[in-house]
């Protein structure tokens, strides 16, 4: 057993404790022999047991893992009490795989780099030097064939030279199968031979010549520091009193989101995630068409977070928070500043002119802001939080990084992408959709979930001008009819309310989620990524409040047939009026790229 000094139910597992729990789970001795470790996380406590702690109260530590047993292509589930030093449960994963691990990265070009049929594909398009191509490692996927193995699907570029851009250069037509479990290539999939682009798409300052010099610098100085404060991961700022949690799965996670009224801290999120995101790629060539990225479910996004730097990712008075995660063998691993925290002036909060007496009155927007990025291969992605001082929460992902490429031969013009240069680069078009696992407890966990649009007034007694319009608000009150798409024409928006505490004008205290730009998929709904991440056909979804349900796409989307997560769960079509209910908001990005994009 482990002595920890942790001071919250909800405080990340530190080294010790992580290096604590794999070794339990050694000296049970059920470990298969070979095995690889994808994830070790905290076992979150019962949420009832989290909101009634008070300091000094005892904390139990559990560790949530998952391995793979990699001759058999098991993996397992298993729950470890650090406090107690005991392994509580221990359970094989029924379908699908856990994500796609560093390691296996490396390893699987590794596998392909050995094979001689991958060397006789590479020589017919001219490539022997095998320094300088690269292997991503895209999920197999699901689609009836090779069931029962953990598949990668490997797709390349090759380098000019080794600090080359090699996303300028994909290997079109070569597709490598590779058994994982094994580190074998199954197979070799050719397609034919097209011409490697040759034309550079490097963009460090030695290859794009001076950077643009016509700007001042712009420094922000907080003399007395910063104006929030923290307490291992506890966070006070204003009004706002919040904790900061991390999982390689998720990435960035909010905990006890509240705020201060009055003296009275009133809870609004209870917990606020990344829950799964997909990226579906709409062109069916063959070595595109299987592009449907899980980047949590397949590829651990937080456990690609970067080590974010002062005055490159973040800008002012910034501090850092560090994520600690496992690698293959089970050993702690930490990543250096995983979370940046700092805030930033956001120009005018309110203002008002009164022309009679000619006076102003205005006030600034400060905004904290809590971030992460991460790179999945070409991509970045980055996840803010912001909270500002009027109340408001916003979600933003910023997509950046290098667009996924292809080739086409000479003179194509592609149907299902855009040319990136006149070499025959391009892009195909694709949507990246992100889901929201949002636990709120507005004012407490009993809430209602109603949804509000407007509507025009019949002509009649009460519109003699036919010009009336009101918001009509219709409560939801089962799973089923709280699956809704947005509709930005009649202006809909969803209120969760709380029916037992009223505000100064009598009616319930409430939250509003206001969507912004977004879209639905264009897959068609028996193709396979629409059953896999069906999700991503609902912008909205409400379920009632169970701590096991945390992923849009279910537990293992990797290889997952499909059915799983919200569409499984809603089938049940569960009250959700009157309880402690979960949103689950899905946010779509439309990207036909442009060659400004490259």
């Amino acid at each position: 057993m482990l002595e920890t000094q942790v001071r919250h139910p909800l405080e990340p597992l530190s080294e010790e404790e992580i290096a604590a729990a794999v070794a339990i789970l050694r000296e049970q001795e059920i470990l298969p022999a070979r095995h690889r470790f994808v994830q070790v996380t905290l076992d979150e406590p019962p949420k009832h047991i989290v909101l009634g702690y008070h300091d000094g109260d005892p904390i139990d530590r559990a560790a949530s893992i998952v391995l793979l047993d990699s001759p058999s292509g098991t993996a397992y589930e298993a729950i470890v009490s650090i406090t107690d030093g005991t392994v509580r449960s221990w359970k094989a994963v029924a379908a699908g795989q856990p994500p796609i691990t560093l390691e296996e990265f490396d390893e699987c070009e590794r596998a392909c780099k050995a094979s001689p049929e991958y060397r006789e594909a590479l020589r017919k398009r001219g490539i022997t030097d095998l320094d300088l191509v690269i292997v991503d490692p895209w999920s197999a996927g699901s689609y009836g064939e090779d069931e029962g193995r953990r598949l990668s699907r490997a797709l390349s570029w090759v380098r000019l030279n080794p600090n080359d851009n090699a996303y300028a250069h994909p290997i079109e037509n070569v597709i490598a199968v590779v058994d994982l479990d094994r580190m074998e290539v199954v197979r070799i999939e050719d397609y034919g031979v097209v011409p490697v682009p040759m034309q550079p798409g490097n963009y460090t300052p030695d290859a794009v010549g001076t950077l643009r010099t016509d700007l001042q610098p712009l420094d922000i100085h907080q003399p007395d520091g910063p104006s929030f404060t923290i307490d291992g991961h506890a966070i006070q700022w204003q009004k706002w009193h919040l904790r900061l949690g991390f999982t390689p799965r998720e990435g960035l996670v909010l905990h006890t989101v509240a705020y201060e009224d009055q003296g009275r801290l009133r809870p609004i999120l209870y917990r606020a995630a990344l829950s799964e995101m997909v990226v579906p790629y709409g062109d069916p060539a063959p070595t595109h068409y299987r592009k449907n990225a899980f980047d949590a479910g397949e590829a651990n996004i937080g456990a690609l977070a970067n080590a974010l730097e002062l005055g490159c990712d973040c800008l002012g008075e910034i501090r850092y928070f560090d994520a600690v995660l496992v690698d293959g063998q089970g050993a702690p691993v930490t990543l250096k500043n995983a979370i940046c925290l700092h805030e930033e002036d956001y120009g005018i909060l309110w203002k008002h002119f009164d022309f009679r007496t000619g006076k102003a009155e205005v006030r600034r927007s400060r905004r904290l802001v809590i971030s992460s990025i991460s790179t999945v291969a070409n991509y970045e992605y980055g996840f803010f939080w912001y909270l500002y001082q009027d109340g408001t929460i916003q979600f933003e992902v910023k997509l950046t990084g290098i667009v996924s490429t292809g080739a086409v031969p000479p003179g194509t013009t592609p149907k299902y992408g855009r040319l990136l240069n006149a070499d025959g680069l391009y892009a195909p078009i694709h949507q990246h959709f992100f889901n929201l696992r949002l636990d709120l407890d507005v004012d407490g966990p009993i809430n209602q979930v109603y949804e509000v649009h407007t509507e025009a007034a019949p002509p009649g007694p009460e519109n003699p001008l036919n010009a009336a319009f009101y918001a009509k608000s219709t409560l939801l009150a089962r799973e089923q009819e709280a699956q809704q798409t947005i509709d930005p024409l009649i202006g809909r928006t969803w209120r969760v309310a709380n029916p037992n505490v009223r505000n100064a004008t009598g009616e319930p205290v409430a939250y509003k989620l206001v969507p912004h730009g977004n879209v639905l998929p264009f897959a068609d709904p028996e193709a396979s990524i629409s059953k896999r991440a069906g999700f991503i056909s609902k912008h909205l979804w409400v379920t009632p409040y169970e701590p096991e349900e945390l992923h849009a796409a279910g537990a293992y989307p990797n290889q997952h047939a499909g059915g799983a997560g919200l569409p499984a769960w809603t089938a049940a079509n569960r009250p959700i009026a009157d309880t402690d209910v979960g949103l689950w908001y899905t946010l779509g990005a439309h990207h036909l790229v442009r060659p400004e994009d490259w």
